[in-house]
């Protein structure tokens, strides 16, 4: 697959999940799915994913409209929900349940994923996100997406180009670095690898959380060991949030984990692997 796949890609695609790119680092025995947020792609996870050692083999998903996985026309985090679902089924799950991490926007969708699909999951790990509207859905990311999408890219030679283009709109270089690892090279010009604009004009279905999860079965519960792992310097996660968490996921445990983010991993990179790898590896 080419690094931009996406340049002349239909507005839709199939409801089957066997055309999203993932990649798996390690061959323990214990499988786990990450699953990346907004403007992410599953390679921002490869650090933790080795760091948790020989006892994993972690499937690194790319996300619908994102890295190296097909565009679509909207967003519905039932249909990729089911989209990862069908990935899992052709391959990494094939052989039984494995367990689920997800963050920010993944974390959404591994919500629904486990909702729907409680057979393919194990256990879940639901980073710095809750099952409602998320705070900041429209504001902060329509204000980056809207940075995006107004850069003239054909004027940039370098990387450094666009770093300096977003900096005045954008003064965090390490926001800007997660950015612009959106940015490929196509036919000699910069383009946007995610679906940026498709993105920006859903922000309110990524900030939502659909109702109902699953439509036949508007109580179901998925009743695995679920970590519920946030950042205490984020409001991602409130106390008014817990009553809905637990209506879902009745055995859920939450850690809030000190001196991070909305960006847990990226903030506390040891303390997130030590409890990952802590609730992964426990005793029911």
């Amino acid at each position: 697959m080419t690094d931009q796949p996406h340049a002349s890609a239909a507005p839709s695609v199939p409801p089957t999940g066997a055309d999203l790119s993932s990649v798996t680092v390690g061959n323990g025995p214990r499988r786990v799915v990450f699953i990346h947020g907004l403007m992410g792609r599953g390679r921002n996870f490869t650090g933790v994913a080795k760091a948790l050692g020989g006892e994993f083999s972690v499937h690194l998903v790319d996300l619908p409209d994102h890295g190296l996985s097909p565009w679509t026309d909207h967003v519905d985090y039932r249909e990729i929900a089911d989209r990862v679902a069908a990935h899992l089924r052709a391959d990494f799950a094939a052989d039984g349940p494995v367990h689920v991490l997800g963050h920010s926007m993944g974390g959404k969708v591994a919500m629904v994923l486990a909702l729907r699909h409680p057979d393919l999951v194990d256990r879940l790990v639901v980073v710095d996100i809750a099952p409602r509207l998320s705070p900041n859905a429209t504001g902060q990311f329509s204000h980056l997406l809207g940075t995006m999408l107004a850069m003239d890219l054909d004027s940039l030679q370098t990387r450094a180009d666009a770093d300096a283009a977003m900096a005045e709109q954008v003064p965090d270089e390490r926001i800007r670095a997660f950015l612009l690892q959106n940015l490929r090279r196509d036919h000699g010009r910069f383009v946007w690898q995610a679906n940026v604009e498709m993105l920006r004009e859903n922000l309110a279905a990524v900030g939502a959380f659909p109702e109902p999860v699953v439509e036949e079965d508007p109580d179901r519960v998925f009743d695995h060991p679920v970590l519920w792992l946030g950042g205490a310097d984020s409001d991602y996660i409130q106390d008014k949030d817990v009553p809905q968490m637990k209506a879902m996921f009745p055995r859920v445990v939450r850690v809030m984990v000190r001196g991070a983010s909305h960006w847990v991993h990226a903030d506390q990179p040891a303390a997130f692997v030590s409890a990952v790898e802590a609730f992964l590896t426990a005793e029911d």
